[in-house]
């Protein structure tokens, strides 16, 4: 490696782990398992240091696997939107006094585009890929930060956004929708104030379950029935039993169901079929209340507005109505008339 390299801006380090996309040494250096690299092993090689026994575990494996068996879906927007799964790892092996960034891109999984047939249920190659917008980085918001704040807690990207906005200048991350792209996570070492070494001060990891096609809507049901079933922003979307929601549920013919009680669910006994008590007693209005009362005893509420109801049609006359005046209506007076000379 060149000398200008080994004090490399963090601007030069990020450009390098675009620039490792391309070349061959760095996707066979690149961490492809999870799994931790066993001890005094470098599995980097010419990697620096601090960074040859660092290793990313990805979080939420068994829901990355679940999406990745159907064909994970991220969608696209003008405005950006999130992923989901969240990617998020926990990161172990790094020192806990030195200075790290944490980053993220995205890159062309192949040279082609897609689109879903949906005779068959699968995606299918469309054609040639669309040209690629200049590549991002999303540089994670607590860098930088020493090696033991990256080790204490899972680290999520969950301010990541996806846009297929060609001009945006937002800083989300570019891309074209129906193709496919491969999530890497990128560690960055910072050198400024360590010795000098003859290696790399980055390592790029990549899990291969997190691959995904952007879209714009989702292409297969089973994609959006998981991310539906899987979300807890998606809880609109999914059924809920009324006694088993936390508030209440109006009913489609307008009553609110009245819910079991607590030893009526545990044992799972149905009380006895009995006539719903009526809204007001027969006494009237109790001077002792205030106001009507259940036949409980306890309280009633105050009667619905009449406004809320169409008014009633008035009742028959019970008398006769007076015959219609004999002389006609004159809307202007008569003219004064003057007595002759």
């Amino acid at each position: 490696m060149e000398q200008h390299h080994l004090w490399a801006t963090p601007v030069r380090q990020m450009e390098a782990c675009l620039q490792s996309a391309s070349r061959p040494a760095m996707q066979q250096a690149s961490g492809l398992s999870s799994l931790p690299p066993p001890p005094g092993d470098n599995p980097g090689g010419g990697v620096h240091s601090k960074l040859a026994g660092a290793g990313v575990a990805l979080e939420m494996k068994p829901l990355w696997d679940e999406f990745n068996e159907l064909g994970t879906e991220m969608i696209v927007t003008k405005a950006g939107r999130r992923m989901f799964p969240t990617f998020q790892v926990r990161i172990y092996g790094l020192d806990p006094n030195a200075d790290y960034m944490l980053m993220m891109d995205f890159v062309p999984v192949d040279d082609k585009r897609y689109r879903y047939a949906f005779h068959s249920s699968s995606w299918v190659v469309a054609g040639k890929a669309d040209p690629v917008s200049p590549p991002r980085l999303h540089l994670h918001p607590d860098s930088p930060a020493k090696g033991a704040h990256w080790m204490k807690q899972t680290i999520s990207f969950d301010k990541l956004k996806l846009t297929n906005n060609q001009l945006d200048d937002n800083g989300h991350i570019i891309l074209n929708s129906m193709h496919r792209y491969q999530p890497r996570c990128h560690i960055v070492l910072l050198t400024e104030g360590l010795p000098p070494e003859p290696a790399e001060t980055f390592r790029t990891f990549i899990f291969q379950e997190t691959r995904f096609t952007a879209v714009t809507a989702y292409q297969n049901h089973r994609i959006t029935q998981l991310k539906i079933a899987s979300n807890p922003f998606a809880k609109g979307f999914r059924d809920c039993d009324p006694e088993d929601c936390g508030g209440e549920v109006v009913t489609p013919s307008g009553h609110l169901p009245r819910s079991k009680s607590l030893t009526q669910k545990a044992e799972g006994e149905s009380a006895p079929s009995q006539p719903p008590p009526p809204m007001y007693a027969a006494s009237g209005i109790s001077e002792a209340c205030g106001g009507p009362l259940f036949s409980s005893g306890h309280k009633a509420r105050s009667p619905p507005s009449p406004y809320s109801r169409p008014f009633p049609s008035p009742p028959p006359a019970s008398f006769p109505l007076p015959p219609p005046h004999p002389l006609p209506f004159h809307p202007y007076p008569r003219p004064f008339e003057f007595p002759p000379r």
